[in-house]
């Protein structure tokens, strides 16, 4: 599952769109006969993975969520840890210039860095203006190496980068990025573990699949 209004073509059966809530998603899973439901969203998608373990159960329908390894500091990153947006306010002074990775879903809950200059990348062009004063959109598809988000991150003089620990290596670049240029760091923790089967990885998760079979 993924937000954009421009998805990439998979070589499987795709569905666009939203389900239009919880019993029309079980409705679906029940007229469409699946077998097993893979949670295969993004960490911080904790409705959506929510709803899917619940309705599973529900079904009696066998669940998996992959779930990839958070982010762990190493030597020289300046990472904080908070687990609301809305600290990132009591952390980060007056007059910083604040990169924010944490996509559109959660930019309201930034509201309370008045008097920051704000950074928001994202994938797609907005429809409207920045919600706030202080602040703008910069468009950018990932991947992004290394190289890039230091030229980036210097270009633009950002003094603080805010992401959400959301894991992978293919965007853990801008937290490297961050170690070289010595930017602090903001990440965000996790929601609360489902008490549900779980793997790491695509391949696991491929293995678990096959044991159904």
């Amino acid at each position: 599952a993924g937000v954009t209004r421009e998805p990439l073509d998979l070589p499987v059966p795709m569905r666009s769109g939203g389900f239009g809530g919880r019993d029309a998603f079980r409705k679906y899973l029940q007229d469409q006969g699946f077998d097993a439901v893979v949670d295969g969203t993004h960490p911080f998608a904790r409705i959506i993975s929510k709803r899917c373990f619940e309705v599973a159960q529900e079904l009696d329908i066998p669940h998996l969520q992959i779930l990839r390894p958070a982010w762990e500091p190493e030597m020289g990153d300046l990472w904080t840890f908070i687990d609301d947006e809305s600290e990132a306010a009591q952390h980060i002074p007056q007059g910083a210039t604040v990169f924010l990775a944490t996509g559109r879903q959660t930019l309201h809950q930034f509201e309370n860095l008045t008097g920051r200059q704000i950074i928001c990348r994202q994938i797609e062009t907005s429809e409207g203006k920045f919600p706030y004063e202080g602040g703008e959109y910069l468009i950018g598809r990932p991947p992004f190496s290394v190289e890039e988000e230091v030229e980036l991150f210097t270009r633009r003089k950002v003094d603080w980068l805010v992401v959400k620990n959301a894991g992978g290596m293919l965007s853990r670049t801008k937290l490297v990025a961050a170690r070289q240029l010595k930017i602090p760091v903001l990440l965000i923790n996790r929601p609360p573990l489902l008490p549900c089967n779980r793997v790491e990885t695509d391949r696991a998760a491929l293995d678990w699949v096959r044991g159904l079979l």
